[in-house]
């Protein structure tokens, strides 16, 4: 690989996109990282990458790759029309807009790695699904396909596109796991609903590696799911969890109560089942560091 090889990170400053600027550039990437706030996004990601608020300021650089992680967090609020609206713009708005920026200066990186999630899928109860699975009917769901099909663009330019469809991603300093965290340290964690949903989870260093391996893999391209070999249902996730901080987990969450909270969100995001493997990973010959929940909370919890 060329030392001086330029990749462009969207929503670099993030939870997975300021350790991953750091860790392609430790791969020996010259790293550029698109955001909204260049003063907040130094503080946290150093000099390591080269900082850009706009895309023209990178007119002149030639990019090999780039990883599209833009996009407002679906937890940051109740959905609403506006919200949505929000959601939408953050990632299929953007996503345009970055085709169009390609388009204009006529140099198409070689590769798109382009971020998704496996509510892409929708509910999808106990059933095992891989990458070739249908899209789901809700709004998280159509949300994934239509940001995918933003990204699919890029292919009339001979780019090769990666949709990589996240789960829960697990670390203890940010997503899903550092909200659980305070509860279940205290011994007030339990089951969301009737526990029985799937949850397809990936350890942040395992979606790293994933990012870098696709990045370098000529074969890989298409939907690409980024969970761990191991599904697990919602009793099994809190289970292992409590065990893991050796506390109690005896206080369910209702579904009921939930929807009351947080209304279409709770369905979409903390309730709807993705019982997910990663085949796409697997037959490309990605291997993962953590595979099993265990193996994960071990390593996050032994720092």
């Amino acid at each position: 690989m060329n030392v001086a090889e330029n990749v462009l990170i969207t929503g670099g400053s993030g939870f997975i996109g300021r350790h991953l600027s750091s860790f392609l550039s430790e791969s020996g990437y010259c790293v550029w990282v698109l955001t909204r706030n260049p003063e907040k996004a130094r503080k946290v990601l150093g000099k390591t990458v080269h900082i850009i608020g706009s895309l023209d300021e990178a007119l002149d650089v030639r990019f090999s790759a780039v990883i599209n992680l833009a996009g407002e967090s679906l937890a940051s609020r109740r959905w609403s029309e506006s919200s949505k609206k929000a959601f939408r713009e953050s990632r299929i708005a953007f996503t345009e807009r970055l085709y169009q920026f390609f388009e204009r200066t006529g140099r198409f990186p070689d590769v798109l790695l382009n971020a998704s999630a496996v509510g892409f899928y929708g509910n999808r109860y106990d059933q095992l699904i891989d990458e070739t699975a249908s899209k789901g009917g809700d709004f998280a769901a159509q949300l994934c396909a239509d940001w995918e099909l933003a990204a699919r663009q890029f292919e009339r330019h001979n780019v090769r596109v990666c949709y990589v469809r996240l789960g829960v991603v697990l670390e203890s300093d940010g997503g899903a796991l550092k909200q659980m965290l305070p509860a279940f340290r205290l011994g007030l964690g339990g089951r969301l609903g009737d526990g029985q949903h799937y949850m397809p989870w990936i350890h942040r260093l395992d979606v790293l590696r994933l990012f870098l391996f696709l990045l370098r893999n000529d074969r890989a391209f298409g939907a690409i799911n980024a969970v761990a070999p191991e599904a697990v249902n919602n009793i099994h996730f809190t289970k292992a969890l409590a065990d893991c901080l050796r506390r109690p987990a005896l206080l369910p969450m209702p579904g009921f109560v939930l929807r009351l909270l947080l209304g279409e969100m709770a369905d979409a995001l903390l309730l709807s089942s993705q019982r997910a493997m990663p085949a796409a990973a697997l037959s490309l010959g990605f291997e993962f560091d953590f595979p099993q929940l265990h193996q994960a909370f071990s390593a996050i919890f032994k720092k």
